[in-house]
């Protein structure tokens, strides 16, 4: 008995444990606060980013803007790049025309100033025979020349050949050319025509007052001539009736 009294005074006795009554919530209620509170947490989160950003001066519409803006530029200094670039190109192509224009100029006026000298030297000597006699069809070589040019192995020559005197007829016949070289400490002569051209016209002769003659001739590229000798042959006749020698110039 004693045994039950203290059990029944534990449970309901002062020593007692203590029961607190709490206010039942629904779940959805307390889903509903935590969305909320959610909501509320990330307003605020936007709030302040989008408050730094306009602080900042970069808003996404500003630099969008900025962005379009640049691009634009950048689109409109190319064309006006591609623009020079085309004219600069231009330019060049006229400056190359000009520059090959002026040398063409520069060799048709050499060439004119050459010939004006020969023509010259020409009239000075045809006034210098007006007075001259001698025996009939006698034949004269005048400024006979031989000259290298620009190729290697490649020479020039240039004579005038005259008839003085009383001229009954035309003079025929024919040019040959006996050339002193030297290669590689070896001295060789050389005969131009070679026998295949004899026939040719530049070594053909058929006039009555005069006849220029010249043409150019090549030889080894390491080879020099030191003289060169015409000999003119009159038709029918197998000695030369003059001959005459110059150095290579």
């Amino acid at each position: 008995m004693r045994q039950l009294l203290r059990a029944l005074q534990r449970k309901f006795g002062i020593s007692a444990p203590r029961m607190a009554v709490r206010t039942h919530v629904a779940w959805y209620w307390r889903w509903s606060g935590f969305v909320a509170l959610a909501a509320l947490v990330a307003g605020i989160g936007w709030a302040t980013y989008d408050y730094g950003m306009e602080f900042a001066g970069f808003r996404q519409s500003e630099a969008e803007r900025a962005l379009a803006k640049m691009r634009g530029e950048i689109a409109q200094r190319d064309a006006v790049l591609a623009e020079l670039r085309s004219k600069a190109a231009a330019a060049e192509r006229q400056l190359q025309i000009e520059r090959a224009t002026y040398v063409d100029l520069a060799k048709q006026l050499k060439a004119l100033a050459d010939e004006n000298a020969v023509l010259k030297e020409d009239l000075a000597f045809f006034q210098s025979l007006m007075a001259a006699s001698g025996k009939q069809g006698a034949i004269t070589i005048n400024r006979f020349r031989v000259q290298r040019e620009a190729l290697p192995g490649e020479y020039r020559y240039r004579l005038l050949l005259v008839q003085i005197g009383q001229r009954v007829k035309d003079f025929e016949g024919k040019l040959e050319f006996v050339l002193n070289l030297e290669q590689a400490d070896r001295k060789y002569v050389l005969t131009l025509p070679p026998e295949s051209e004899k026939q040719q016209k530049e070594y053909r002769l058929n006039f009555k007052f005069f006849q220029r003659v010249e043409g150019t001739f090549r030889v080894a590229p390491d080879a020099v001539v030191k003289s060169m000798q015409v000999r003119v042959y009159e038709n029918g006749v197998t000695t030369p009736k003059l001959t005459q020698t110059v150095n290579a110039s």
